[in-house]
């Protein structure tokens, strides 16, 4: 469970309790009452893509809005309103994201309330169909093994991992059957030709010779940007440096570096 200090004297602010399911329950504190909704607005979007909650009155003078998991978010970053006024994190409850548990068949959606960097309250979602999930990553010299549970999907014949950049890739061999996969990645052939520059590595999944390929993420838990929360080990090679990282939409990578 995890607090933010409000930023704003007298904005509406909200505490959430976030489920396993990918529901959200805002209680909200110093929210005008003539506002009808509590509004989620996606990043970006224009047209603004907006998802309106009913307000409804609870205890003590706060009042509710319920994000249930039936109601689809697009991906990406989704910034809370009350009428025009950005909405502040309260005392945030996550712990039941820490270990979601979704059916092996089904899509995967995620999403997890956060503070952003200037003190405000947003909802990061995810909705992929299917899902590569990123589990423990171990290393030997020169490469890193990444291991995963596959979700909507199954491994079947012609299973294969890449490391895409730009127009580049490279096939790596995939193990493991079913919605379990395991993979190597070398590092020496994301650093051939001189590294002088660095360069971001993304790795896919595909299940089978002719499925789509699938970004292999990790999303299933509280953490809603893992840059600088999970840091691995860097391997020193002839001239580079490597080491597996995630992106800011927690999207596994494998980072070359002079």
């Amino acid at each position: 469970m995890t607090g933010h200090r409000a930023a704003h004297h007298g904005a509406p602010r909200a505490d959430c309790v976030a489920d396993s399911a990918g529901g959200i329950t805002f209680d909200i504190a110093d929210a005008d009452a003539t506002e009808p909704a509590f509004v989620l607005r996606l990043h970006g979007s224009a047209p603004p893509e907006e998802t309106r909650l009913p307000l409804t009155p609870a205890d003590e003078g706060r009042f509710r809005a319920v994000l249930p998991s039936t109601v689809e978010l697009a991906e990406g970053r989704w910034d809370a309103y009350i009428g025009r006024r950005a909405v502040e994190p309260g005392i945030r409850d996550v712990r039941a994201l820490v270990e979601q548990v979704h059916e092996p068949d089904a899509p995967v959606t995620s999403r997890i309330p956060y503070p952003t960097a200037d003190g405000r309250l947003a909802v990061r979602a995810w909705l992929r169909d299917p899902h590569a999930e990123a589990g423990d990553v171990s290393f030997a010299p020169g490469a890193c093994r990444v291991t995963g549970t596959l979700y909507g999907a199954r491994l079947e014949a012609g299973a294969a991992a890449e490391a895409r950049h730009g127009g580049r890739s490279h096939r790596l061999p995939v193990d493991g059957e079913g919605g379990v996969f395991a993979f190597t990645v070398p590092y020496a052939p994301l650093a051939e030709g001189p590294v002088d520059s660095p360069r971001l590595w993304q790795l896919w999944l595909r299940p089978a010779e002719d499925a789509d390929a699938v970004r292999v993420a990790r999303i299933l838990d509280d953490v809603w940007d893992r840059r600088n929360v999970f840091v691995y080990p860097e391997y020193r090679g002839d001239g580079y440096r490597a080491a597996p990282c995630y992106s800011a939409d927690n999207d596994l990578c494998v980072r070359v570096a002079p």
